[in-house]
């Protein structure tokens, strides 16, 4: 099973950019990905990779979750991007970030890369995960494959401006709503992502916003991807990692309410043997059980913790 880290927020810094990669490891990210593709310039790409390297290995991570996003497979630099930041930082290195994957043979390509250079450098074979990154068409169509093509993936990742422009929409920022259309016009790729990645049991992560100073539009759609079960999403600025945070997880109240329905329901099954019971105005069941155990096992990731442990009555 792949691991269930935390990723409520995932800072993304450029490869090439030292500074910034230190600045992160101080952040209160609790994912950061050091990108060797879009936020790296070209004729920069393979001096970035030393970079990368020297940044993972000499900065103070903390419990972070510590990702490289790769180029694309099918382009000129990932193969190279794969081996040298193995071969230098592959011992602290937690996930392998794909982008633009379009079908299971993106993730293979990867997975067997890894594996080789594991056996090469006499590294734990399957520790350094894999993170796919959706971002077309192709990818969408494919994304329940995507999510099972390895043992490796962990989350799939939501492409938004990729995405949009694969799909020819008529808009030129990701931010905000295409006013000709009377919705959500990501609802349906955020949604099908969500269901692949749950029915094969991983975590889902939404993609960035691009307007980094509209701190109230990006808390709007982050509440929206928590709303549909996501994990968490991309922060592209440090002010986007605190309402990020706050977006993916539960309420001091939420917590305990869901530890009230936890510890009500269990007294009423392995004591009173019922299966189903009244706590306050509302009827628990197995399924309550099941909603309140995610809202409980998302508060104890992020450190939540009950007030008071008393137990809720239930009829």
């Amino acid at each position: 099973m792949p691991q269930q880290r935390l990723r409520r927020s995932v800072l993304s810094v450029p490869g090439s950019n030292p500074r910034m990669m230190e600045k992160a490891a101080a952040s209160a990210a609790d994912e950061v990905f050091l990108d060797l593709e879009d936020a790296t310039a070209p004729l920069e790409k393979p001096g970035a990779r030393a970079k990368v390297v020297e940044a993972l290995t000499t900065h103070d991570w903390g419990d972070k979750v510590k990702v490289v996003r790769i180029n694309q497979v099918t382009g000129r630099y990932a193969f190279r991007d794969i081996l040298e930041v193995i071969e230098g930082a592959g011992r602290v290195l937690d996930c392998i970030m794909i982008p633009k994957v379009q079908n299971p043979g993106d993730v293979a390509f990867v997975d067997r890369a890894l594996t080789q250079l594991e056996l090469e450098l006499d590294l734990e074979p399957g520790r350094i995960g894999v993170e796919a990154q959706i971002e077309d068409p192709q990818g969408l169509v494919h994304c329940e494959a995507i999510a099972t093509a390895s043992p490796r993936v962990e989350t799939l990742i939501f492409g938004p401006a990729d995405f949009k422009a694969s799909m020819q929409m008529p808009s030129l920022s990701v931010s905000g709503d295409i006013p000709t259309y009377p919705g959500d016009y990501f609802h349906y790729p955020l949604m099908r992502l969500a269901v692949a990645a749950r029915a094969a049991g991983i975590q889902v992560i939404d993609g960035p916003y691009l307007a980094i100073r509209d701190l109230e539009g990006f808390a709007t759609v982050a509440r929206r991807a928590a709303a549909l079960g996501y994990d968490g999403k991309w922060a592209l600025h440090p002010g986007q990692i605190e309402p990020c945070n706050e977006a993916f997880t539960p309420t001091q109240e939420q917590f305990e309410r869901a530890v009230q329905i936890l510890d009500a329901y269990q007294h009423a099954t392995e004591i009173e043997r019922r299966g189903a019971v009244m706590l306050g105005d509302e009827m628990i069941d197995e399924a309550s059980r099941k909603m309140a155990e995610q809202f409980f096992l998302r508060g104890r990731k992020a450190g939540l913790s009950p007030r008071e442990p008393a137990r809720a009555a239930a009829q």
